[in-house]
C-alpha cells in the first residue's frame, strides 16, 4: 500500500483519468473529492461491499 500524505487542496493523480483531492479536513475526518471516467465505478467500501453480496445472491438465485 502506497501512503501519502496531503493538505487541503492538495490532489492525487492515479495514471491518466483519476484525480483525487483533499477538499476538507474536520477533525478526525476526510472530504475526498474524485473524478473519475464515467465507465470507472467510485464507491465507499462498504457500498462496494454490499453491491457484490447483491450481486452474489443474484448469481446464486440463476444456478
Amino acid at each position: 500500500m502506497l501512503v501519502l500524505s496531503r493538505k487541503k487542496d492538495e490532489k492525487i493523480i492515479i495514471g491518466d483519468s483519476i484525480t483525487l483531492m483533499v477538499v476538507e479536513i474536520r477533525g478526525d475526518k476526510v472530504r475526498l473529492g474524485i473524478e473519475a471516467p464515467k465507465e470507472v465505478a467510485v464507491h465507499r467500501e462498504e457500498v462496494y461491499e454490499a453491491i457484490k453480496r447483491e450481486r452474489a445472491l443474484e448469481h446464486d438465485a440463476v444456478e
